[in-house]
């Protein structure tokens, strides 16, 4: 088993139409203002940006990210990950009565040296620390649409 390797779902209900909330998740520079554990996000071009996110362990991820695939008829955002996690991420959008259900997948393989050297006795608390970093952006972006 390869320690380093994760696949992550999961599943947000909110109160906003699926249109609502693909034109939030389509702006990537705009995370930081509600998602708490995104600290920053640096465009490079139309597709791609920077990132740096933390969630509660005392270590910052960077990444490059490329947009592979922006759907809105489909409602399916997809974003490749280089840098400290190599691999995917990818948004799909539903509509769930007057609301929406956003399923969050991402299969990632961690290139953070240290998390590599902590993968097997750490991998609970790495999977805890994104657990905590989902909610995080569940909470902001419900909050950030009904005001928004």
């Amino acid at each position: 088993m390869n320690w380093s390797h994760y696949r992550f779902r999961s599943v947000w209900d909110l109160g906003s139409t699926p249109a609502a909330v693909y034109a939030v998740l389509e702006r990537a520079e705009e995370y930081p203002r509600w998602w708490p554990q995104v600290h920053e996000v640096t465009p490079i071009d139309e597709v791609s940006g920077t990132a740096r996110f933390r969630s509660f362990l005392p270590y910052d991820l960077f990444v490059t990210a490329r947009a592979r695939r922006r759907d809105p008829s489909g409602l399916v955002l997809e974003i490749g990950l280089e840098g400290d996690l190599e691999g995917w991420v990818r948004w799909t959008l539903t509509p769930r009565g007057e609301g929406t259900r956003v399923v969050y997948e991402q299969e990632v393989e961690v290139r953070k040296p240290l998390m590599r050297r902590l993968a097997l006795l750490c991998r609970p608390v790495f999977r805890a620390n994104h657990a905590a970093m989902m909610r995080g952006g569940r909470r902001g972006l419900a909050a950030y649409l009904r005001t928004g």
